[in-house]
């Protein structure tokens, strides 16, 4: 039976290679893709990830080829991402502590996420959050998104993310012990050497920022902590970690090697590389 992956992709710009390696390493390896996005709108590439004349500020150079960039082009002029999965409408949202009937929408909270989980067991083998800037606006404190993170966890399916969709991670918490789903765990993530200085943008909007607004590299640190650790790998061409369920990769470069450690995790029974244990 093939293998069933949910990617989940930012309304707000996806950069185009994070889709495109794990998405061409799927096609390879037979599997079905289903995917989301966080109210079923399309999601669109980010305008500099399909420009090969687009120079990344931090490297000084340009990090897309006309290739990757033609490849970009051509999964959005195709119907491939049309009608997303709207997780809006299939996940609950969380109640708001201050509402009144807080315990009975708390139990109807609970009992829908159950359903949600079972779901989840008979559709999918594993989750992807595809990176981007965009995901700092909807993926990273989206509750619905948390949810979705946690079912696959507590189904022991693998969980990979890219670039700032690892952020998706830190912030996934059981509303018990609030403790992240990475504590104690090896990851990747874009490093702090790697953010933009000025020039932050997203699709669908005027606001243009400087860095991004919170350094995913500290977060990460402190999620992983203690017994875990973030591995920026600064100065290395690639970075990709593997810590089951866990599969991270820091940034657009490491897009099929993400891609294909989730295969070998899938297939293979993989469940660490790219760090030393202590």
């Amino acid at each position: 039976m093939s293998r069933r992956i949910l990617v989940v992709l930012s309304e707000y710009g996806y950069w185009g290679e994070e889709l495109i390696g794990p998405l061409e390493t799927f096609d390879k390896a037979g599997y079905h893709i289903t995917f989301a996005t966080p109210t079923g709108k399309r999601p669109v590439a980010l305008p500099p990830s399909m420009d090969p004349d687009y120079v990344d500020p931090p490297l000084g150079r340009s990090v897309t080829t006309p290739e990757m960039a033609a490849k970009v082009k051509a999964v959005e002029a195709s119907d491939r991402l049309d009608n997303p999965l709207d997780l809006s409408s299939w996940l609950p949202d969380r109640p708001y502590r201050s509402k009144p009937y807080f315990l009975r929408d708390w139990e109807a909270y609970n009992t829908r996420l159950e359903k949600v989980r079972d779901q989840i067991a008979d559709r999918y083998d594993a989750l992807l959050v595809v990176g981007g800037s965009g995901p700092i606006v909807d993926l990273a404190n989206n509750w619905r998104v948390h949810d979705l993170i946690l079912a696959f966890h507590a189904l022991d399916r693998p969980i990979a993310a890219e670039c700032y969709g690892v952020a998706c991670l830190a912030f996934a918490r059981d509303q018990e012990d609030r403790e992240s789903i990475i504590r104690g765990k090896h990851v990747t993530g874009h490093c702090i050497e790697y953010d933009y200085l000025d020039g932050t943008g997203f699709v669908g909007t005027d606001f243009n920022m400087g860095p991004p607004p919170y350094p995913l590299e500290y977060i990460l640190r402190d999620a992983t902590a203690p017994g875990g650790a973030y591995h920026g790998n600064f100065g290395k061409t690639t970075s990709v970690i593997v810590d089951y369920p866990f599969i991270t990769g820091r940034s657009t470069p490491d897009s099929y090697l993400t891609g294909q450690k989730t295969v070998e995790v899938l297939d293979q029974g993989l469940r660490q590389w790219g760090f030393k244990s202590a």
